[in-house]
């Protein structure tokens, strides 16, 4: 596949200068992205896919313009997007009669909101279902309950959204501290008095060194394991898996059975199978690195 996309230079004028080289490629007809995408599939060319992916960069900067709320650098957040699409093109098949930007948004979207995750290192958080909804709909919840204000949510807000979001009243606060910004240590704990500072509050209770090291390998065994369990699934399973398991918002059974041609109760049973897949494939790494991993006995020679 093609790799010759424009290039998002750093510097401050670096992304307006992108937004505006992306306008320059032509949007394309129905027609004519049906044929580029047959001969993607039926050739491997390259330049149908290169035709293919620069018809759709402003989709991925549209995209990625809604993620700017997170203090990432935006050309990096539209670089994975990019990725995601590329990804899409690959996999795209016409004859199922479905527009490309229908099916790559969701690649793109995945493959922006992985970015973030690994960015606000969520890991201590956990990264469920319901969490990574909290964590890319809070700001959306708060705007629409008036409660923009800086600093800890009111308790009928925290309630309001845990239960909106399904999730605790505890992850609501934790989530919303975190994503609050900065703010001055040296400013006192109660305004307009002379009362003691943030700073005085302050403990230190980073993990030492081997704590971080001892999460760090955990948190990359975890990713390989995954990773290891997705190759277990053929390539329909992966699509299924990933847009109903590792997508926010996940795709619906609706657009996936019209998708692929089947029925909604046929998607279902493909998304559970494919989860019960990976799940043993990762209990089967997960047995195999600790049976490794314990001492094994010395037999004394007579």
């Amino acid at each position: 596949m093609s790799k010759a996309l424009p290039i998002i230079a750093d510097g401050s004028g670096g992304l307006s200068r992108y937004l505006q080289e992306i306008r320059k490629f032509p949007m394309l007809q129905p027609d004519e992205e049906f044929m580029l995408a047959k001969r993607w599939r039926a050739d491997q060319n390259p330049e149908a896919a290169e035709k293919l992916i620069t018809s759709h960069l402003r989709l991925v900067a549209r995209i990625a313009m809604g993620y700017r709320g997170y203090g990432l650098p935006m050309g990096e957040v539209i670089s994975e997007g990019n990725v995601g699409l590329m990804q899409a093109v690959k996999r795209f098949e016409p004859d199922k009669g479905f527009r490309l930007a229908t099916y790559a948004m969701w690649w793109i979207r995945a493959s922006i909101q992985e970015y973030v995750l690994r960015s606000w290192s969520l890991v201590k958080m956990g990264t469920t279902s319901a969490q990574k909804k909290l964590f890319f709909n809070l700001r959306r919840m708060k705007g629409q309950i008036a409660a923009l204000e800086e600093g800890d949510l009111k308790p009928e807000h925290v309630k309001a959204i845990a239960k909106k979001l399904g999730v605790t009243e505890e992850e609501v606060t934790s989530m919303n501290r975190r994503l609050g910004g900065d703010a001055s240590l040296n400013a006192p704990v109660k305004a307009d008095t002379e009362a003691a500072e943030w700073q005085d509050w302050l403990v230190d209770d980073k993990p030492d060194q081997e704590e971080m090291l001892a999460e760090n390998e955990e948190l990359a065994h975890r990713r390989a394991y995954l990773s290891s369990a997705m190759a277990t699934l053929n390539e329909r399973e992966q699509r299924i898996f990933i847009a109903r398991r590792l997508t926010d918002p996940p795709a619906t059974l609706e657009d996936l059975s019209t998708e692929f041609s089947v029925s909604r109760e046929r998607v279902r049973q493909i998304e559970v199978r494919a989860f019960e897949k990976v799940q043993d494939a990762v209990r089967a790494a997960a047995l195999v690195k600790e049976t490794a991993s314990k001492p094994k006995a010395i037999t004394a020679r007579r």
